[in-house]
């Protein structure tokens, strides 16, 4: 027997396909400095949404959003040990769905000490399922040196593709610059957005000289950005740009800076994973645009 909420949830899924299909066609594509690799510059987050139970309401949720996100051309899925269940359930979802040669998992170390790194990183190639990660990151920068050289052990020894670094907060910021100067990671993943734009003023532009892969974390500020913008009209650059949401209005805005590669979002609701695919689809803003939703975002 179906619940209400399973019946809204199927509905809602139903209604996001076509939506989905479209997106998969015009989604901007980034390549991954110094390779020939491309991803799709929506990437899906996971953390609190896909830490759920194994059943029910929840999960059948986020397997619909999960589904629709890699079948409208959707790649990059980043999750960590943090995050509670969420590795054991993208590893779920995904044998549930089946081979998908689609996926760029993501996920990250968090823990202190070189045997305890390692078996958080055996863990997760358990509960992810995969032989293979296609990108670990040291979580916050904790006990960074020691889990960096795990990290480029598993890389030669082809079990991790790609490395990272990561934060959350400006306060890093400066911490970062001196470590991807350093250590030359692959990806750096980091905040920003429209409410948390700092990494605009030198972060981004040492990644884009150095050539290292950014992902964008916060593009909502947990949502407080769309809370924001409840109840305004959206401004005449959205139309512009094709935009129906505040929501795709800051994902462009974030895009507009060609060193971004990917934007995650984290939903297991299917309406919001179609619309955040929109929202990385289609023209991306010039400069005098993103001034334009700056400007607007300031007013509300």
């Amino acid at each position: 027997m179906y619940t209400r909420r399973d019946t809204l949830l199927m509905m809602a899924a139903a209604a996001a396909a076509p939506r989905m299909a479209q997106a998969s066609s015009q989604t901007l594509q980034r390549q991954i400095p110094g390779t020939n690799e491309s991803l799709a510059a929506l990437g899906l987050g996971t953390w609190q949404v896909l830490d759920v139970p194994a059943s029910g309401a929840d999960y059948d949720a986020a397997t619909a959003a999960t589904r629709q996100f890699l079948q409208a051309g959707g790649k990059l899925i980043d999750s960590s040990p943090m995050y509670g269940r969420a590795e054991e359930r993208v590893g779920d979802i995904l044998a549930g769905i089946g081979p998908s040669p689609s996926v760029f998992l993501a996920t990250k170390i968090w823990t202190h000490g070189l045997e305890a790194g390692r078996n958080q990183l055996a863990d997760s190639h358990r509960r992810l399922r995969a032989k293979v990660l296609d990108l670990v990151q040291v979580h916050n920068l904790q006990d960074l040196g020691v889990h960096l050289a795990t990290l480029r052990a598993a890389k030669v020894a082809g079990t991790v593709r790609y490395i990272g670094v990561t934060h959350y907060v400006a306060s890093a910021h400066e911490e970062l610059e001196r470590v991807i100067r350093r250590e030359h990671p692959d990806f750096l993943q980091i905040n920003y957005s429209l409410a948390e734009p700092e990494a605009g003023d030198r972060l981004l532009p040492i990644a884009r000289e150095l050539g290292v892969a950014v992902l964008i974390n916060r593009p909502f500020t947990k949502g407080a950005m769309i809370d924001r913008a409840v109840g305004h009209p959206l401004p005449p650059v959205a139309a512009e740009l094709g935009c129906r949401s505040a929501a795709q209005l800051f994902i462009k805005w974030v895009l507009g800076d060609t060193a971004v590669t990917v934007v995650l979002t984290g939903t297991r609701h299917p309406r919001h994973a179609a619309e955040n695919l929109e929202g990385a689809s289609g023209a991306m803003p010039d400069q005098a645009q993103r001034t334009a939703i700056q400007r607007w975002f300031a007013s509300l």
